[in-house]
């Protein structure tokens, strides 16, 4: 298969996963999302102010489409230039002319381009109050089930990307309630995860419900249910690649008891998630269900540019689906991670020298 891809569970499955959607039609589909849980200080890169973290989100999805920001007049990035994932989620798309459609589960702001509305309330911060009623949680659940109806249904293979800061904390307290073992990963090279599984301890005692509706409503956020929701009803008809890190397998987790078709269903994230050695997300997708993990080698520490060669080092690692975007290029163009790379350095430095 491609050298660029290497599949860490299920290779037998995995092999026959990538074989079917080779040369194949994909569709990108972003999540987008909030949580009051990114304010507390110290959880997240995402931003360069706590004032914008609202904004990290709508401009995501902004940067994916237009190249630039409307929502905020600024690219994206951490505080000393790190860009975005959404760089090179931007590149892989548009390298192998993949669509990609926005749906807004929860976001504060909304971006300003044409989206699927859920009209979910964001995410309450976990370490004060439970994140969401019981409630939106099921109709979370039941707007995505109706998208990924639609989504499923005009493509070989749905990619369903996220981005939402301060989800890893909320997918470790989702994670540990229901009962699967394992750190998750962060946007920082030193990862606060004594802090995020402080805060899961803490919002674990608050509920002891393991109710998985329950168990998102108390700790998690809007972007879990929404793509558990898309997961179930999409890969009833096609196949599905989960594009994330520790976030998709939070989703997956919950998935379980809202469904998917098992044989369509994968996850695929970039190298530095799965080489992460504080994070153990090998081992827990394998406790969740027995589905294939691709992990996407982008050579990025190989870049000319200091910006791109941080994700090497362990700084932003993943997100906006990055990881399951450059797969779905590779599959559908052959295009090679080193060819990937010359054209996201050119956009970078059109980008971020144009400012």
């Amino acid at each position: 298969m491609h050298k660029d891809i290497d599949i860490l569970l299920q290779k037998q499955k995995g092999e026959k996963f990538l074989k079917e959607i080779e040369k194949k039609q994909f569709l990108f589909s972003l999540v987008i999302s909030y949580t009051e849980t990114c304010t507390i200080p110290g959880i997240t890169v995402a931003g360069k102010t706590p004032e914008v973290l609202p904004y990290t989100s709508p401009a995501d999805s902004e940067f994916l489409n237009f190249g630039y920001c409307k929502c905020i007049n600024a690219i994206p990035m951490t505080p000393d230039g790190k860009p975005t994932p959404a760089l090179l989620t931007k590149t892989a798309l548009e390298s192998a002319s993949i669509p990609n459609v926005i749906v807004n589960a929860g976001s504060k702001i909304v971006p300003q381009l044409p989206f699927f509305e859920t009209g979910l309330t964001p995410g309450r911060n976990i370490a004060v109050e439970s994140a969401m009623s019981t409630d939106d949680v099921i109709r979370a659940v039941e707007y995505g089930r109706m998208i990924g109806r639609s989504f499923g249904s005009v493509t070989d293979c749905l990619v369903i990307g996220e981005s939402i800061p301060g989800g890893t904390t909320t997918a470790q307290t989702v994670l540990t309630s229901l009962g699967i073992s394992g750190s998750v990963s962060s946007s920082m090279p030193e990862n606060p995860l004594t802090l995020k599984q402080k805060i899961a301890m803490d919002a674990a005692k608050r509920s002891t419900s393991k109710n998985p509706f329950e168990v998102v409503s108390n700790g998690g956020d809007p972007m879990i249910p929404t793509v558990a929701g898309i997961l179930s009803t999409a890969s009833a008809q096609t196949k599905v690649i989960l594009a994330g890190g520790t976030q998709m397998a939070a989703v997956l987790a919950f998935g379980k008891i809202t469904g998917y078709q098992r044989d369509n269903v994968a996850l695929a994230t970039t190298s530095y998630v799965t080489d992460d050695k504080s994070a153990t997300l090998v081992n827990m997708i394998s406790q969740i269900d027995e589905i294939p993990l691709f992990s996407v080698k982008l050579g990025l520490g190989n870049s000319k540019i200091n910006g791109l060669r941080e994700f090497a080092n362990g700084f932003v690692k993943e997100g906006v689906g990055a990881g399951g975007a450059s797969l779905a290029a590779m599959l559908k163009i052959g295009i090679e991670a080193e060819n990937l790379l010359t054209m996201t350095e050119k956009q970078y430095l059109e980008l971020f020298h144009s400012n």
